[in-house]
């Protein structure tokens, strides 16, 4: 009888953790995080040290492959997609923040570029 609750309240821990994990970032005492606009993240983080944007193909919905030509290029090529990389300061990693569509899809902190 305990073995389907636990794995009842496992099921329902496991569904809720992705939501817990989504990541945000601090900048002079105020929180910016996802779905928030490139003016908010502008106005509370100030300019990136780096800017970087490209094309991210489109995907049909279910599928591994992007949109195939003639298809894509009818309808819409591609998503804007934008990283801005901040620097956070000694002893602390570099903040990518990732806009699609003029929104922060994602927020991620690792190591900066290094120069070749």
């Amino acid at each position: 009888m305990k073995t389907p609750r636990l794995l009842c309240l496992a099921g329902l821990l496991a569904g809720l953790a992705p939501a817990a994990m989504a990541e945000s970032l601090r900048c002079n005492g105020h929180i910016t995080a996802e779905g928030d606009s490139r003016l908010a993240v502008l106005s509370v983080c100030g300019p990136p040290q780096l800017k970087d944007s490209f094309c991210a193909p489109l995907y049909a919905s279910g599928a591994a492959q992007p949109v195939p030509e003639p298809f894509a290029s009818a309808l819409a090529p591609c998503r804007l997609t934008e990283d801005w990389l901040y620097d956070r300061g000694p002893g602390n990693l570099v903040a990518v923040v990732r806009f699609q569509s003029g929104v922060v899809q994602s927020i991620r902190y690792g190591q900066a570029p290094h120069a070749p």
